[in-house]
């Protein structure tokens, strides 16, 4: 494989949150994606670009056209975005009409801080299929690679789906 470097965006999210106090809610905080990378020990070139901190369900369409935007703009041919899960089947929509990159959009249902979150996970699969997977738009989770455009969060199920 290439040692093409990979960018990685990030918007927020479960993966992103952290929780303050029992008196607080969870909030998404500082974006821990390039510590999780670090501690990893991956040596694969990366860059990351923390967008924004929102939860999905907080993302509009100029959040959306602006994560278009920057991963069109960006010189790296393989992406992967961080992203919350109620809304990451919405944004691949948007992310399909890029050609000639190769996208994948991971997320986590606990928080990356846990001890017992699925985010280091996730994220680990993400970069295994920037890597290794066609141009298009994928989405990592539950440690399976789904087709962006051909998956669905199953909230009741806690997972995600082919449809």
């Amino acid at each position: 494989m290439p040692n093409t470097p990979i960018l990685v965006v990030t918007t927020g999210g479960t993966i992103d949150k952290q929780y303050f106090d029992a008196l607080s809610e969870y909030r998404i905080g500082e974006s821990v994606i390039e510590k999780l990378l670090k501690i990893s020990r991956v040596t694969h070139p990366f860059r990351v670009i923390e967008l924004m901190r929102k939860d999905s369900l907080e993302l509009t369409d100029e959040d959306r056209a602006l994560i278009k935007m920057t991963v069109a703009a960006a010189p790296e041919t393989r992406i992967v975005v961080t992203h919350g899960t109620d809304t990451m089947t919405e944004t691949a929509k948007v992310l399909a009409e890029i050609e000639g990159k190769t996208i994948v959009l991971c997320g986590a249902l606990a928080p990356a801080r846990f001890a017992e979150s699925d985010a280091p996970f996730n994220l680990g699969m993400a970069f295994a299929c920037c890597q290794t997977a066609a141009p298009g738009v994928w989405i990592t989770m539950n440690g399976s690679v789904f087709e962006g455009l051909k998956v669905k969060k199953d909230r009741a199920a806690g997972k995600f789906a082919e449809i």
